[in-house]
């Protein structure tokens, strides 16, 4: 009887062992298809000018910033590319 109650906690417990000596980790990508959202390297790309967009009966106003994310293994900056947006009266 103890062996029934303990195979499923050994069984658990293989699993566990068994999942987290394995080299499956995930590796970074740091490519992008949409440059104007992620950048690499190089210098802090410009900020657009800040925009009113028409959404019907009010407007957004939109500021996009560039920040800096940390640095690739290499060394290389990421520039990500924030975006606020804020409602305000159409002109």
């Amino acid at each position: 009887m103890p062996l029934r109650r303990c195979l499923p906690v050994v069984l658990v417990a293989a699993a566990l062992v068994a999942g987290c000596a394995s080299n499956a980790t995930i590796a970074p990508r740091y490519t992008t298809d949409n440059p104007d959202l992620m950048r690499i390297g190089g210098e802090r790309p410009s900020n657009p000018d800040v925009r009113t967009e028409n959404a019907g009966s009010y407007c957004l106003e939109v500021i996009e910033r560039w920040n800096e994310h940390g640095r690739t293994p290499d060394g290389q900056v990421l520039w990500a590319k924030d975006t606020l947006r804020k409602v305000v009266p159409c002109p």
